[in-house]
């Protein structure tokens, strides 16, 4: 059997830490992930999905993450059962392993400054080697 995920997102909110009663640190955050086709308005819908993050990698997310940074997730699906105002509820949440940071804190709203390395211009179509 299999349980893997992995998902590219930007992160909604900054993680929260927190730590068990034992001690042990963990970090709660939310990343948004574009589906790969559009509705029937023709637009791009957006997925909102839980990230549960253990230990040192949680304070690492916790102490070098925020709102709008994009990150790539590899984990494992889990469903926690719970019980909220008398009614038995789920949530479906992705346990990380591993979390990669995808940007830098200086291009986190979106692309970097123009100038920056790696900002080229698009070739014309007299440029383009093929």
């Amino acid at each position: 059997m299999l349980n893997r995920i992995v998902l590219i997102g930007r992160l909604v909110a900054d993680p929260q830490l927190r730590y068990t009663h034992s001690g042990v640190a963990v970090a709660n955050m939310r990343i948004a992930v574009d589906r790969p086709f559009t509705n029937q308005q023709g637009e791009r819908e957006t997925d909102f999905i839980d990230i549960v993050c253990w230990r040192k990698l949680g304070e690492t997310v916790a102490n070098h993450l925020t709102k709008g940074r994009l990150i790539a997730v590899d984990g494992r699906l889990q469903i926690r059962q719970y019980e909220w105002e008398g009614q038995k509820r789920q949530a479906a949440e992705v346990y990380a392993d591993d979390v990669r940071f995808l940007d830098s804190k200086r291009d986190a709203g979106g692309a970097p400054p123009a100038g920056a390395p790696g900002d080229f211009p698009e070739p014309g179509i007299d440029e383009v080697p093929f």
